[in-house]
């Protein structure tokens, strides 16, 4: 049998949140205030990843792949993963990418998206 597929905050162009048997996928986040320096957007976004995780039945400790978008990976890599590293849970850090890209907008600078199991306690 075919394994049910819900969707959450959903538009015509994406879901927020994609879940598949045991697995969450999340739309890539960006921070709410996008005038801020990347550490302060990647607390922003982590908190939103947190958010969107507990409610689709998930955390961070059951985050299995992440997949982080820089918009100035030279500058922004060390001060993004001092944030990044603080957040993971120990023992529980995720296959992750972390790539330099073009941003949606030219003032985000840190988006994160992330694949994760749901909580099967």
């Amino acid at each position: 049998t075919m394994t049910e597929i819900s969707r959450l905050h959903t538009s015509p162009r994406a879901s927020v949140i994609v879940r598949h048997g045991d697995v969450i996928y999340l739309s890539g986040q960006v921070a709410q205030d996008a005038d801020a320096d990347v550490q302060e957007q990647t607390r922003s976004t982590l908190l939103r990843v947190e958010t969107l995780l507990s409610e689709a039945g998930s955390s961070p400790s059951h985050i299995l792949s992440a997949t982080i978008y820089l918009r100035d990976i030279a500058n922004d890599f060390a001060p993004m993963n001092e944030v990044w590293n603080a957040w993971v849970p120990d023992g529980q850090a995720p296959a992750r990418a972390c790539v330099q890209a073009h941003m949606a907008r030219s003032a985000l600078l840190v988006e994160i998206s992330v694949i994760a199991a749901v909580i099967t306690d």
